[in-house]
């Protein structure tokens, strides 16, 4: 629907502006994929205001190992897809502050460990 849409509305020289029919472009999974993904991205940042001991030590490890991984993915698949790949970096950064997160409180708390 979006798509036909864009084709009607659309001029020719602004298709060639918002890369239209580029394999990274709008028409494409590989645009819509990012979109969705920095909804991950958004609610880490969000966490960043949770008190560290409510933080899940798993879901942070999972965020970060797939953040960095499939940003390096990124650099590799043709088409290349630099958004994306800016997306899963970012992604790893707020997996891997998280982790910092719960380290150092666990550092700080020794005795809430046990009570987990």
């Amino acid at each position: 629907m979006l798509i036909g849409i864009g084709e009607r509305v659309l001029s020719p020289s602004m298709k060639k502006v918002v890369k239209w029919d580029h394999p990274a472009g709008p028409k494409y999974v590989h645009f819509w994929s990012p979109v969705m993904k920095s909804s991950l991205v958004l609610a880490g940042i969000g966490d960043l205001m949770r008190p560290a001991d409510k933080l899940s030590l798993n879901q942070s490890i999972s965020l970060a190992a797939t953040g960095l991984i499939w940003s390096r993915y990124c650099m590799v698949i043709i088409p290349k897809n630099y958004f994306l790949g800016l997306v899963n970096f970012a992604l790893g950064l707020t997996g891997l502050q998280q982790l910092i997160r719960i380290a150092h409180y666990r550092y700080k708390h020794p005795d809430a460990i046990s009570k987990n």
